[in-house]
């Protein structure tokens, strides 16, 4: 499905391709004369963040990370978004997965109609660091609930939820980086020398937004680490404190095997003829039962 929208008094186009196959696209693209080679990058949903520019036509082609509203295996991942730019034309290509960006842009251009096509890229690029904002906050809240849990009870059920929820924070962290990375490369582009005042400003707006999304990021992954880490070391602990009674016990419970062990010898031994000899076989087993149980007690609160 092709969609044209015109905007900046008319003068420039916003087309947008929502396709999930390549027959459409490449059509498109021949028609438009562009590099084929973007097909199989627009298609491609694994493309990481960068940018292409082809001289010779003229077409400036960007690759940007979005985040995906719907959840895959319990976590959120990220899905790139293709971004052309070839005379006064925007051309965006999307899925069904990344087509409400499209939804974003035109509420913005319908309140701010006055802008070149670049300006309009730098405004889409900034609407989509901010929406991933939301679900950042969605997964601190998702934390602090995981946690509460957690202090409770230390199941595995919430372990896995902790599991998906760090996995999810790698996908935005890496992602929010790329994108930060696509930005400053274009600042070194020969493309951003050609812009105006009013570009760079919005420009300028996409990156600092970036750049708080990196920040926010890293820090929502860097307690998110550590609090994997306290419940690491709490599980290694449980584990250390479990082994050390069990050893406790083994060793108690061999007090009795070697006493019962010797009397048990086929030779003549002490109380062999007593009718009270296996009480007095008890009373030993105990006294050194307690006697070891006290020792032990002592070295472990060292």
């Amino acid at each position: 499905m092709i969609t044209t929208i015109p905007f900046n008094n008319n003068t420039c186009d916003w087309i947008n391709i929502n396709v999930d196959s390549s027959v459409e696209l490449e059509q498109f693209y021949k028609d438009y004369d562009i590099d084929d080679e973007v097909v199989a990058y627009s298609l491609d949903r694994n493309e990481r963040a960068h940018l292409e520019y082809d001289a010779a036509t003229n077409t400036f082609v960007l690759f940007f990370n979005v985040p995906n509203p719907g959840k895959i295996d319990n976590h959120y991942e990220t899905i790139p978004m293709t971004f052309l730019i070839k005379g006064q034309q925007l051309i965006t290509v999307t899925n069904s997965k990344n087509h409400y960006v499209t939804e974003k842009l035109k509420n913005y251009l319908a309140n701010n109609d006055a802008m070149s096509t670049f300006k309009c890229l730098f405004s889409c690029l900034f609407l989509i660091t901010d929406s991933f904002f939301p679900y950042v906050e969605e997964m601190d809240i998702d934390r602090k609930i995981i946690n509460d849990k957690l202090k409770e009870k230390t199941t595995k059920q919430n372990l896995l939820s902790l599991s998906d929820l760090e996995t999810g924070i790698v996908y935005f962290v890496s992602a929010s980086k790329q994108n930060l990375v696509l930005l400053e490369q274009v600042k070194t582009h020969v493309v951003y020398r050609t812009l105006d005042a009013s570009e760079k400003e919005q420009f300028d707006d996409a990156v600092i937004e970036a750049k708080q999304l990196v920040e926010m990021m890293q820090l929502s992954s860097q307690i998110l680490q550590q609090l994997s880490g306290t419940y690491n070391n709490i599980l290694n602990n449980n584990l250390n404190d479990t082994i050390k009674i069990l050893t406790v016990l083994s060793i108690l419970l061999t007090v009795p095997t070697i006493v019962t062990g010797f009397f048990g010898m086929n030779m003549p031994l002490p109380l062999e003829h007593n009718a009270l000899g296996w009480v007095t076989t008890i009373a030993i087993s105990l006294v050194l039962w307690f006697v070891l149980s006290y020792i032990l007690r002592r070295l472990l609160r060292r």
